[in-house]
């Protein structure tokens, strides 16, 4: 379990990190009270089905229509359990307050929706014949470590270690926990379907676009600051 260590604040309410968090938890909870079938239904709808993004039916217009490319955006607030809604949200909440305040919630929201948004498009084109819905922030979360990786290359972070009969608080760089997480992710996309149905090259995918939008900002963000 990660614990955020505090870095450098700012001044800015990060609004749009809890707001995503509460969407994300009420999307949720409206999953939880409708019946299974019903509950398969919107996740079909809202989510972002491989098998539809590239089925190659009619042209221009009409395939694009077909395509349903809004599932790419919407599918990043569904999420399949508990588990997934959780994990999603404890790494959003460590990386992306830190990450908000350094970016401004403007740059943040669009590395939140870009990351997402191709973390998917490149799942569902690994998985072009699946049927089965791509759901979850799984991508834009990875967006926000990467973001954070290169925001605070010096931060440090405490990981709760299992030793023995105790639990052990530990400090370490944030590259390293970062890195090790990232091979881990590269491991399980061998792997692939032997570890459950996951979209493991999304989160490779949205890590990678994230570092990219955090390194195209930081001039910008080394201007304002002298301007502060």
């Amino acid at each position: 379990m990660f614990v955020r260590i505090a870095t450098r604040r700012r001044r800015i309410v990060p609004w749009v990190t809890i707001a995503t968090a509460v969407v994300a938890l009420g999307a949720f909870l409206v999953l939880l009270a409708v019946p299974a079938e019903e509950r398969a239904r919107m996740l079909a709808r809202w989510g972002t089905i491989p098998a539809e993004m590239f089925r190659g039916d009619g042209a221009g217009w009409q395939a694009v229509v077909l395509a349903r490319p809004q599932t790419l955006l919407t599918s990043i607030v569904m999420h399949a359990d508990w588990l997934h809604l959780i994990g999603n949200v404890v790494f959003l909440l460590i990386f992306g307050l830190a990450a908000e305040r350094a970016l401004g919630s403007r740059r943040f929201l669009v590395l939140f929706l870009v990351c997402g948004l191709v973390a998917n498009l490149a799942a569902a084109w690994s998985m072009d014949e699946v049927r089965a819905p791509i759901i979850g922030a799984s991508g834009a979360v990875s967006g926000i470590v990467g973001a954070y990786l290169v925001l605070f290359p010096g931060a440090r972070l405490g990981v709760v270690l299992p030793l023995g009969a105790f639990l052990q608080f530990v400090r370490m760089p944030a590259w390293a926990l970062i890195g090790f997480w990232v091979l881990l992710q590269v491991g399980f996309s061998v792997v692939g379907p032997e570890l459950g149905a996951v979209a493991w090259i999304a989160h490779l995918v949205g890590f990678a676009v994230g570092v990219v939008l955090a390194v195209l900002w930081r001039p910008a963000l080394a201007r304002r600051a002298r301007h502060t």
